[in-house]
């Protein structure tokens, strides 16, 4: 039986990259997806991609999708969200919060307009629709809900630098604060049967925008990771005990090694023994 058969499952940014990824499998798994991303017709952002392509590509693989195009940055949008998944499908019972938006650059030339847009989507919309979709799984005793990171929640160290700047003060504070967020929430419903972990890529994913922007040159990039381990890393997660996911910080290769999805050479980028924050180390013990 798939692992979601049943299942109402909520990703964000999912016209492309992780999130489309992520809506993919989860349809695989027999979950009904509805997918959010500002972008529905393909060609109406300069990036490819489109909610349109998400769901037309699910539902030729026999999956249920819907799309819901929305501006995460507007809370009556992010209510309109869960509504229409409701109506449409039902409670929600899986939840992932995908959508960013970074603007990179020294935080004396970001404008102001954009260091609050980048907040409101990438920190205050995850905890909006947490808020949304949380008392039908407290009611029903069940629910996961996935946040994406990022290694820029790690920050460079005290001290004199020994680099330069990468310009992603705004985009990694952001980050660290979903991070805490991600094991307050679990803290706060862990009784209720909830559980809420957070994961990051372990190196750069090819996805349009990385490419657009040049952090990597393409798939081939030895800095570049494959783009199905993210969506095998949010699948282990949602299908974890809820004591064994619960509150847990970390990076997808590191998950995937731990549980024999990779071996050898793998696990490049954060390695699973890296001293970085106290939220994204392993846990002890774990068999």
């Amino acid at each position: 039986m798939p692992a979601f058969e049943g299942k109402v499952a909520v990703v964000t940014g999912a016209s492309r990259g992780i999130g489309a990824g992520v809506a993919a499998m989860l349809a695989r798994e027999g979950a009904r997806v509805v997918c959010c991303a500002r972008t529905l017709e393909e060609g109406s952002h300069p990036l490819a991609g489109s909610l349109e392509r998400t769901v037309a590509e699910i539902r030729s693989s026999g999956g249920t999708a819907l799309a819901v195009a929305a501006n995460l940055a507007v809370d009556a949008e992010c209510e309109k969200l869960i509504a229409k998944a409701r109506a449409e499908f039902g409670a929600v019972d899986i939840l992932v919060n995908n959508a960013a938006v970074a603007f990179f650059g020294c935080i004396l030339d970001v404008p102001m307009s954009r260091w609050t847009t980048s907040w409101r989507v990438t920190v205050h919309a995850p905890i909006v629709l947490s808020r949304l979709a949380l008392p039908d799984m407290i009611a029903r005793g069940d629910g996961r809900i996935v946040n994406v990171t990022s290694e820029s929640a790690v920050g460079p160290g005290p001290g004199p630098p020994s680099g330069p700047s990468v310009g992603d003060a705004a985009y990694g504070a952001q980050k660290a604060a979903i991070e805490r967020l991600t094991q307050g929430i679990a803290h706060e419903v862990y009784a209720n049967g909830v559980g809420v972990a957070a994961v990051a890529p372990s190196q750069i994913v090819p996805t349009p925008g990385a490419l657009a922007n040049g952090q990597i040159t393409g798939t081939d990039d030895p800095r570049a990771e494959d783009p199905a381990y993210m969506p095998e890393a949010i699948r282990i997660l949602l299908t974890d005990p809820l004591d064994r996911m619960t509150g847990r910080v970390v990076y997808s290769q590191q998950l995937l090694v731990e549980r024999g999805v990779l071996h050898g050479g793998a696990g490049l980028g954060v390695d699973r023994d890296r001293r970085v924050t106290g939220y994204a180390m392993a846990l002890p013990s774990l068999s």
